[in-house]
């Protein structure tokens, strides 16, 4: 996936969409020639899950709890501990990154087929329900926070900074 601002005259469902874009195809890009040793180093010791395997799992589980889980009311498929890293995943960086790639894809499909201001299905315990606009604001804030994460694990593993 390339990278592309949404037009600055963009309407607000291309401006949403678009932003959360760029930050779903630069999660890739922060991880291109990582090795999977490189990629489940634990790197910050009061941390020791939050490695890249990690947090591309997490990224997964976050756009599958919100848009299917959430929105759609797929319970089930909802993370145990949506707010918690999940354990080191055996699957490979690339594996990991496939799937979040296919995720994403699902991602943009819900909320292609869909208005902004839709309410989701179902709520987690202790959770106001939102609107569709609200889960797209917070998936874009949500990975922006961990592409910071993987900014810092990436310069940390092997000096590579940018993007």
């Amino acid at each position: 996936m390339t990278r592309r601002r949404p037009p600055a005259d963009a309407d607000e469902r291309t401006m949403l969409t678009g932003w959360l874009d760029v930050q779903r195809a630069t999660v890739r890009l922060k991880c291109e020639g990582l090795t999977d040793e490189q990629a489940q180093l634990v790197l910050l010791p009061s941390s020791p899950r939050m490695t890249v395997k990690t947090l591309i799992a997490h990224l997964r589980n976050v756009e599958q709890g919100w848009f299917e889980a959430s929105f759609l009311g797929a319970r089930e498929l909802a993370a145990k501990d949506p707010f918690e890293l999940p354990q080191p995943p055996d699957a490979s960086l690339d594996e990991l990154l496939d799937e979040y790639d296919k995720q994403c894809a699902r991602s943009r499909e819900i909320v292609a087929a869909h208005d902004l201001d839709e309410l989701e299905a179902w709520a987690p315990e202790g959770l106001d329900v939102v609107s569709l606009r609200w889960i797209i604001t917070h998936l874009l804030e949500e990975t922006a926070r961990h592409l910071g994460h993987l900014d810092a694990l990436r310069e940390l593993t092997d000096g590579t900074t940018g993007y």
